[in-house]
């Protein structure tokens, strides 16, 4: 079985980048510009990892992570924070994630990370 990973980006040329990445690692992938709905979309997907943005449109990346966090189904997806803010560590201590990556990310360092949680 295919080990799938879903990331919520509104950026279009990272969630390119990251897709090309991740399926060339013989993942699944799933991307969404938007936190809309997010425990449901989660939901439909079932990943085994979530990369998650900290600017999204409709519901921050914290309120993202807390609600994927909150919700017993899905408690057990690590959720890796993503974003380009300084105080990255910060936000994704207080999204509850379980790591972050700071972009620009180094794609080695992002592959590490990916297997690192996704082979678990």
């Amino acid at each position: 079985m295919d080990k799938k990973v879903f990331i919520f980006d509104d950026n279009v040329e990272i969630l390119e980048l990251c897709t090309e990445i991740l399926e060339d690692l013989g993942f699944e992938v799933k991307t969404s510009p938007t936190t809309n709905e997010v425990v449901e979309q989660v939901t439909e997907f079932m990943p085994d990892l979530i990369f998650m943005d900290n600017w999204l449109p409709d519901i921050s990346g914290i309120e993202a992570t807390k609600l994927i966090k909150g919700n017993e189904d899905l408690s057990h997806i690590p959720v890796i924070y993503f974003s380009a803010n300084s105080n990255i560590s910060e936000l994704a201590a207080l999204a509850g994630a379980d790591d972050y990556i700071a972009k620009p990310f180094d794609i080695e360092a992002f592959e590490k990370t990916v297997l690192k949680y996704a082979e678990a």
